[in-house]
């Protein structure tokens, strides 16, 4: 059960799950394609340590960078219920917010030339007197605007 679940109140109903967009991942897929045209570009006759150690470190780059992408991922939870907006970031150590629906004005959907060929953007909420922290790299930011608008 993840976190959102966990903390649904009674008569509480989950209408939208949105998550961070799967973009995340493309710095450490392009370090590690990078590494593997790297090596068939120089050929068998090229490689000597000096090559070997660049091409371990830079796949250890890689890796790192794509395993921080997945955990950023696995441990973001944001979530429309017919009451509230949930957003909760992090695993030892967690940040939470909420925002009743009542209190909320307005949501803001700001997205780039990219964010826009991959379907992802940045979502402010704005409640009466404050808002919510701008939630970057969200998948379907209009989708989940729509969700907040439409309770």
């Amino acid at each position: 059960m993840g976190y959102i679940e966990g903390i649904l109140q009674p008569g509480e109903e989950i209408k939208h799950v949105s998550r961070l967009t799967w973009t995340l991942y493309l710095p450490g897929f392009g370090l590690l394609i990078g590494v593997f045209v790297a090596l068939i570009v120089l050929g068998p006759e090229r490689i000597n340590l000096f090559v070997i150690a660049i091409v371990v470190v830079v796949t250890g780059l890689g890796m790192v960078s794509v395993f921080h992408a997945w955990f950023r991922r696995w441990t973001t939870e944001i979530a429309v219920t017919n009451r509230r907006v949930i957003y909760k970031r992090g695993f030892v150590r967690r940040h939470t917010i909420e925002m009743n629906m009542d209190k909320i004005e307005s949501v803001d959907v700001d997205q780039s030339m990219t964010g826009r060929l991959f379907n992802y953007g940045t979502i402010t909420v704005h409640g009466t007197g404050t808002g919510i922290e701008p939630l970057y790299r969200i998948d379907s930011p209009i989708k989940f605007r729509n969700n907040v608008t439409a309770q």
